[in-house]
């Protein structure tokens, strides 16, 4: 994507191009590959991941590249054709409700322990495997046969491995060892700015540490979505604002539709973004933004990658003309059809688009 606006120049590196259809590519290979290295994960062994549906759907694409399975744990609000391509791709999807990070069932959780019950049943078929049946029959009461149908993973895994986007620092390096100098290279160092939304904090971090470090001139920032605290943190230094203080939350603060960005800690890999700043998006410029690249540029874009589009014009805005600023198209429209993509579903929220050009930002 190439858009000239006030006389500036906004640039979207197009990752919705990668064969797993997300930038989330990048991070899955890393996190297989350097997991298969350290011995944590084995051919024939199972990556477990919680995901709202991006990381989950290229870790399910990579796996099998690498002679592993994927198993998806998933908030059940979330698009449901992520869960239905999960399928297609022959994941096994476990969707819980959504409830905050801090409770034992968070989808994030969830998965952490079942990676624990897939080395647990690994070890002990490894154990039994090694014992003469009739020894085994005594001792479990069952034969392979009944034991088959109480395992939650198939009998040849070799074990199980916490993928932990938000806290893998994998996800931070897949991008300062590849978008990052992607983006000083592809714009031959010409470039005054980078924008992007996080919600692991992998890609706004890798990406905004390399560039800072080819050159302190180039302005990094933040756009952040309605019910993330990552706005405060950058600007203020506190992830709450009053309104948001402890005990005066609501039980699920992200109300925002657009999915994958946007939370209220601080993640490992954020931690690692050199940030000059942080600007606020709104699902409605978030849903008008999809509308006019749709229309303009014949992009179909997702709702994290519209949010990314609305930091740029608000970059551009802020440092006035003759800059060139860099963000991430981060998926495509595909994926959320039943949600940000639905004209009954946006109506009820208020949220139709009704724009026709960029007025929505203050723009002509």
């Amino acid at each position: 994507m190439e858009v000239e606006l006030l006389v500036q120049l906004i640039l979207g590196k197009a990752e919705f191009l990668n064969p797993g259809g997300s930038v989330k590519d990048r991070i899955a290979v890393k996190i297989i590959e350097e997991a298969l290295a350290s011995g944590q994960l084995a051919p024939g062994g199972v990556v477990i991941e919680g995901s709202a549906g991006s990381t989950a759907i290229s870790l399910a694409t990579v796996a099998p590249a690498y002679g592993c399975k994927c198993h998806v744990v998933i908030p059940d609000d979330v698009a449901i054709e992520k869960s239905q391509i999960l399928e297609a791709l022959g994941a096994t999807v476990e969707r819980v409700r959504p409830v905050s990070i801090t409770h034992r069932d968070h989808f994030v959780n969830v998965a952490r322990r079942r990676a624990s019950e897939a080395n647990e049943q690994a070890l002990k078929h490894r154990e039994t495997s090694q014992t003469p049946n009739k020894d085994r029959e005594q001792t479990t009461g069952e034969i392979p046969e009944e034991q088959e149908k109480n395992l939650k993973f198939s009998r040849d895994c070799t074990g199980g491995f916490f993928a932990d986007q938000f806290e893998n620092l994998a996800n931070f390096r897949a991008h300062y060892e590849g978008t990052g100098p992607e983006i000083w290279e592809q714009t031959e160092g010409k470039l005054h700015a980078f924008v992007a939304a996080a919600g692991t904090g992998g890609t706004v971090a890798g990406a905004s540490q390399f560039l800072k470090e080819k050159s302190a001139n180039i302005k990094c920032f933040l756009i952040d979505p309605p019910g993330s605290g990552l706005f405060n943190r950058v600007t203020k230094g506190v992830m709450y604002s009053k309104e948001e203080a402890e005990g005066k939350r609501l039980r699920n603060p992200f109300d925002t539709i657009t999915e994958g960005i946007g939370i209220n800690r601080l993640t490992q890999n954020f931690m690692m973004a050199r940030l000059d700043g942080a600007f606020r998006g709104t699902d409605k410029e978030a849903v008008e933004m999809s509308r006019y690249l749709l229309k303009k540029d014949g992009i179909f874009l997702g709702s994290s990658s519209a949010m990314n589009c609305v930091g740029a014009v608000r970059v551009a805005q802020a440092l006035g003309p003759g800059h060139t600023i860099v963000t991430i198209l981060c998926d495509n429209g595909m994926r959320h059809l039943s949600r940000f993509y639905k004209a009954e579903y946006l109506s009820q929220l208020g949220l139709t688009p009704s724009a026709t050009a960029l007025e929505f930002l203050g723009l002509p």
